[in-house]
């Protein structure tokens, strides 16, 4: 005998089905479905030569902390230092210290906290030389203020024998915004040269004899790999990643030195121990014969007074990390590591972040 359901039996479940669905749209004591918490966002800009460190300490500190991005935008020292100032990110970086003036515009004061080390280097690209090049800081300049212009000059060849040097052009490639990688080269050409300091000085951003423009290190490191005959300044790492070759450069005991952990970490062992309480300082064209001479320390930009408790305690969070298991990831991207008597510094120096 088949089963057969009566229509008051269908029309019943039918009933009760049109109820619990009403009940679950329109009832106003049903629970709402939770949403994930949104991540706390900290907003920085500026730099591009640590940019490569930032970004593995900003992935490795948010698979600590879940609950905080960073969000970096690498525009170069200048747009940071600008940015910082307008109030627009939580925190700036520059490779280049602000300067008084710009600090004066600060509508609150702007801490510097050095992170890591790192080299500009003379980055080149010349058919048929493979060769490690000796640059001497008088051919450097010469070259930038546009009075070298073969790389077969005398100025360039002499410290360079046995190397077939071709009579090539020289396209010089410098950076077109502003940059703090521009700052550590042209600071360390007014040391050397009088007359590039007399006519072109240092900023992060000069007026510049001759050249190419690159946005960003990575910007000239790719002009100087597509131009034959180009020579370009970029940060360590991006020479290194983008498979450009570059020289060694005379420092000032007379020793062509090569960039590296070493020689960079060497350039700054005299400023570590006179380190200034605003840790602004210069360490290009340092003393020693075993100094890199284009060697810099690169600084976060952080207001003293942060109005977002929960910000002010994630950003102080992570400049003690930064100091502490942070130092530990730099050397693998060819950063050297702070001098342990710049660390202690700094530890006590984020206590005025309030």
């Amino acid at each position: 005998m088949k089963f057969r359901p009566s229509i008051i039996s269908i029309a019943m479940v039918t009933l009760l089905i049109v109820l619990g669905v009403c009940t679950l749209v329109e009832s106003p004591s049903a629970a709402p479905l939770p949403t994930p918490a949104s991540a706390l966002l900290i907003n920085g800009a500026g730099a591009t030569f640590p940019y490569p460190i930032y970004s593995k300490w900003f992935d490795a500190y948010h698979k600590l902390h879940p609950d905080m991005e960073f969000n970096y935008q690498s525009i170069g020292s200048g747009g940071g230092i600008r940015q910082v100032l307008a109030g627009t990110v939580d925190f700036g970086a520059t490779d280049g210290p602000m300067n008084d003036d710009q600090l004066k515009q600060a509508k609150t004061n702007i801490l510097h906290f050095p992170t890591v080390l790192g080299a500009v280097v003379p980055a080149y690209n010349i058919p048929g030389v493979n060769q490690e090049l000796n640059f001497t800081p008088e051919a450097l300049a010469g070259i930038f203020l546009g009075k070298i212009t073969k790389w077969n000059d005398p100025a360039i060849a002499g410290p360079n024998k046995g190397v077939n040097l071709p009579d090539l052009d020289i396209i010089v490639v410098h950076r077109s915004d502003g940059s703090g990688t521009t700052y550590i080269w042209v600071d360390f050409l007014s040391k050397v040269s009088e007359e590039w300091k007399t006519k072109v000085g240092k900023n992060t951003s000069v007026n510049w004899p001759v050249g190419l423009g690159g946005k960003g290190n990575e910007g000239v490191a790719g002009l100087v790999k597509q131009q034959p005959g180009a020579l370009g300044y970029v940060e360590l790492i991006y020479a290194i990643q983008n498979n450009v070759s570059y020289g060694k450069v005379r420092n000032s005991a007379g020793v062509f030195m090569k960039a590296s952990l070493a020689s960079v970490t060497a350039a700054a062992a005299g400023a570590a121990k006179s380190m200034p309480d605003d840790f602004r300082v210069s360490i290009t064209d340092a003393p020693g014969k075993a100094v890199y001479p284009i060697s810099s320390f690169t600084w976060l930009l952080v207001p003293d007074k942060i109005d977002d408790p929960v910000k002010k305690k994630a950003i102080v969070d992570f400049l003690h990390w930064m100091l502490k298991d942070g130092q530990e990831l730099v050397e693998s991207l060819n950063y050297a590591k702070l001098p342990k008597e710049v660390v202690s510094k700094e530890n006590k120096a984020i206590s005025r972040v309030n």
